[in-house]
């Protein structure tokens, strides 16, 4: 047999490579199906902690659909027509609602940066970190409430206790948020002040306190933020203020004069927050940036 020949017959042999790779069967082989199990048991888990926590407060569920139709009763009672001849007054609680809450965040700022810096890692020492840190977690889990509540034992039914309140309260979380911005700030500036001799002191005064002095700032000026909302809530409990306003007026159902208040709250706070925004992003961004993005 010629050369010619073998390769005729072996051009028409079967490629037996081929018929292994194509499907024997013709059928596609079909992924596993995920198991359900765990999303199951969750569903249920969570099914029944609902169902737990519906029957430990006895919910009447009767009254739900009632619901809707109340709030638009009160509402309609509140909104109406406000009674606006309490208005001199109630701009006078709202400035010392604010009035506390500004008192409430200086004091807190005060206290807490000292603490947060010292609490930071490479900063403080690590016995004083973990006092420090777990003093911070201590306050958070405490809310503002039942701090006034505590206070008025001592310094009794004034707007001071509410101020004192707010300043205590905002330790823990404005302290938090101190040693983490240090934590996370840029080591560049730090290890050029370790290099050149620089000690703990002077490596926070100059390379992590102008790092972070604009965060620091504009957390202060959040937290006077959240200080205005809570002051109305304070004065609910006596601390003076709008809420103590809201609350006599609540208990008498003056409800014009008590929607007059909440447009009042509403209208101070929505301000505060525009202004105290406008301020943080100019903190935050600086004037280059928003100037570059407007000519953009």
């Amino acid at each position: 047999m010629n050369a010619s020949s073998r390769t005729t017959q072996t051009a028409m042999q079967p490629d037996t490579n081929t018929e292994t790779i194509e499907p024997q069967s013709g059928r596609l082989e079909i992924p596993p199906q995920p198991s359900l199990l765990w999303p199951n048991i969750l569903t249920i888990g969570v099914g029944a902690i609902v169902l737990a926590a519906g029957a430990g407060l006895q919910i009447s569920w009767a009254d739900i659909p009632q619901i809707p139709a109340n709030v638009a009763n009160y509402l309609q009672l509140m909104f109406a027509s406000p009674n606006w001849e309490k208005l001199p007054r109630a701009l006078t609680e709202m400035w010392r609602s604010i009035s506390m809450a500004w008192l409430g965040a200086i004091l807190c700022v005060v206290v807490s940066v000292p603490l947060g810096m010292l609490a930071a890692r490479g900063v403080g020492p690590a016995w004083l970190r973990a006092i420090l840190r777990g003093l911070f977690a201590i306050i958070r889990a405490v809310p503002e409430v039942i701090i006034a509540i505590i206070l008025l034992t001592v310094t009794g039914l004034t707007p001071f206790t509410g101020a004192l309140a707010l300043g205590i309260a905002g330790i823990g979380t404005q302290g938090k948020w101190v040693y983490e911005s240090i934590e996370s700030a840029k080591e560049g500036a730090s290890e050029a002040v370790r290099a050149a001799g620089g000690t703990t002191a002077e490596v926070t005064r100059w390379a992590l306190w102008p790092a972070v002095a604009p965060s620091i700032m504009s957390f202060a000026l959040y937290r006077f933020e959240i200080n205005i909302r809570t002051s109305a809530v304070l004065g609910l409990v006596g601390a003076g203020g709008i809420g103590s306003m809201l609350s006599n007026y609540t208990n008498y159902r003056e409800w014009d004069t008590v929607g007059m208040l909440l447009i009042v709250v509403i209208v101070t706070t929505m301000i505060v927050d525009a202004i105290s925004g406008a301020i943080r992003r100019r903190i935050m961004e600086g004037t280059r940036i928003r100037e570059l993005a407007r000519s953009a």
